[in-house]
């Protein structure tokens, strides 16, 4: 696979994680480590059906190191964020662990030089992201939830990290997050019955957590793995900005939510530091 196609399948992944705020508000009041222990289940057992027939569970025999980062990356990022979300307001849990993308450019240049239009690509990314998450009103933080900034800070320092460490493990088969998804679910299981009550999902609740499983918490994560691996880093991580405005755009479809200046300028600032930051993709010389 090129490079540039496997920077489309990360794209890919940002397109799918962009379903993901749709497909929670419509699974209803299932506590989140539940959800997650369904979610990575659906997931996991999507990719070992579909490795089935060129026995894909052979490429779990890995080292652990690579279980190490590919479970410490779904698992960790994934608790790491719940925890910022109770301990935290919301929006400045979310606004500090949204930096993992802004990580990733930062990160993946280390040892090879950030190119100029890479960072002001994130960057811009990064204050559209901020106008998606705070709708235009500001952040106000408080020193009373100081932990919860830190949980969430560590937790973009998890993902941004899972991201750029796995094109150390390049020629590690893409079947190996199939593996990944299983532990991530156990774990997430394991957290649930010390931490939550169980919810029994009603009617179409169940609909909505197939769809995250095989989507936002399954495939994509698969398409995520190839572009880490294989694709243009700085660019994946300022694209990755896209994910919370396609996000609300999804919302404002499905009428949950509605258009606003804010939304109008992050699209601006989003889709133009995403362009920016990919110019070298898209104006390429041959």
């Amino acid at each position: 696979m090129t490079r540039d196609m496997a920077t489309l399948a990360g794209f890919g992944a940002v397109v799918l994680w962009a379903t993901l705020a749709l497909f929670t508000t419509l699974s209803g009041d299932v506590p989140p480590f539940q959800l997650l222990a369904m979610c990575f289940a659906v997931g996991g057992t999507m990719g070992l059906i579909a490795g089935w027939r060129r026995r894909g569970w052979t490429a779990w025999r890995q080292p652990w190191p690579v279980w190490a980062l590919g479970v410490g990356g779904l698992f960790g990022y994934h608790l790491l964020y719940v925890l910022a979300l109770r301990a935290a307001p919301p929006v400045q849990a979310s606004l500090i662990a949204y930096l993992w993308p802004l990580l990733i450019v930062l990160l993946s240049s280390l040892g090879t030089g950030l190119r100029a239009h890479h960072l002001i690509g994130a960057l811009l990314g990064l204050a559209g992201a901020a106008l998606i998450v705070t709708g235009g009103q500001g952040v106000a933080l408080s020193s009373d939830h100081a932990a919860g900034y830190a949980i969430a800070f560590v937790a973009a320092f998890f993902w941004a990290g899972y991201s750029v460490l796995s094109r150390r493990f390049a020629d590690v088969p893409t079947d190996a997050v199939t593996g990944f998804c299983l532990a991530t679910a156990a774990l997430s299981l394991v957290a649930h019955l010390a931490l939550e009550s169980t919810v029994v999902p009603q009617g179409t609740e169940w609909l909505a957590i197939l769809g995250l499983g095989l989507g936002p918490v399954g495939l994509a994560f698969f398409l995520w793995d190839i572009g880490v691996k294989r694709g243009d880093l700085p660019v994946l991580g300022a694209a990755s900005y896209g994910a919370p405005l396609l996000s609300t755009f999804v919302l404002i479809g499905a009428g949950q939510a509605t258009l606003t200046w804010a939304v109008a300028l992050a699209c601006l600032l989003i889709t133009g530091g995403a362009g920016l930051a990919a110019k070298d993709l898209i104006f390429r010389r041959p």
